[in-house]
């Protein structure tokens, strides 16, 4: 079974994220907050995790649907945005992700076009604008999804280092932040594999919180390391009930 799902994977990856791609690029025309080319793009996520034999059990039962959210997660697979996408669908979400991704032919091209925000992490004024443009989808009643180690952790045993860009990005979005803690994505999908095994994948939405009641942007540091050992904490928790 695990042959044939990576068979299938094989064989429907692209042709599915060309049509997607093409379907979301095509009725994003009508507003980069088009619930139609969302609606597209999350169901084309839950056929690629059904091709991949990936189940995901999610518990979202602290959060609002009918909030606007801050998500920030763990990352540590290239599968991440696929669970995220598929299981976050209540909410109309964006997704601040790498530059590299907006370079990519028709699919960069409707992920710009449907607002999700690309990141120069290296370029300060990129990084900036990336930063004022999450702010201003909230503003708008669109929840974004950031990624605070700013890349895939390979650290296994704990997260990777918090990126300060993603503490200023959730405070001067002024919604709650939601933590979400994934498990399983890294054995699915760990860094340098080419196709997903496939395997149960966990989703954990913690209680959220509004970041400014905690901290100004003057206490940046003091947030990152606060969150930092908030989201490892949790994570270690869940990972180790995952190998019981």
């Amino acid at each position: 079974m695990v042959y044939i799902h990576k068979a299938l994977f094989f064989l429907f990856v692209l042709p599915l994220m060309g049509v997607v791609s093409f379907l979301c690029l095509l009725t994003a025309w009508i507003g980069e907050n088009s619930i139609v080319a969302h609606t597209i793009a999350r169901h084309g996520s839950s056929f690629l995790l059904y091709l991949s034999g990936v189940r995901v059990h999610a518990d979202l039962s602290r959060l609002d649907p009918r909030a606007t959210y801050a998500f920030m997660a763990n990352h540590s697979s290239q599968f991440d945005i696929v669970v995220l996408f598929a299981t976050l669908n209540r909410w109309n979400v964006r997704f601040v992700a790498k530059e590299s991704l907006a370079r990519v032919f028709l699919f960069g091209h409707a992920l710009k076009r449907m607002g999700h925000i690309p990141i120069a992490r290296e370029n300060s004024r990129k990084a900036m604008k990336a930063i004022d443009q999450a702010a201003d989808a909230c503003g708008r009643g669109m929840s974004v999804v950031i990624f605070p180690e700013g890349t895939r952790s390979s650290a296994g045993d704990k997260l990777g280092d918090f990126r300060i860009g993603g503490m200023i990005m959730a405070l001067k979005c002024n919604v709650p932040v939601a933590p979400v803690i994934l498990t399983g994505t890294e054995r699915i999908m760990p860094r340098g594999a080419f196709l997903p095994t496939p395997g149960e994948v966990r989703v954990e939405a913690l209680e959220p919180f509004d970041p400014s009641e905690k901290f100004t942007m003057r206490e940046r540091e003091e947030f990152r390391a606060w969150f930092w050992n908030l989201m490892d904490s949790a994570y270690q928790e869940r990972k180790n009930q995952a190998q019981r």
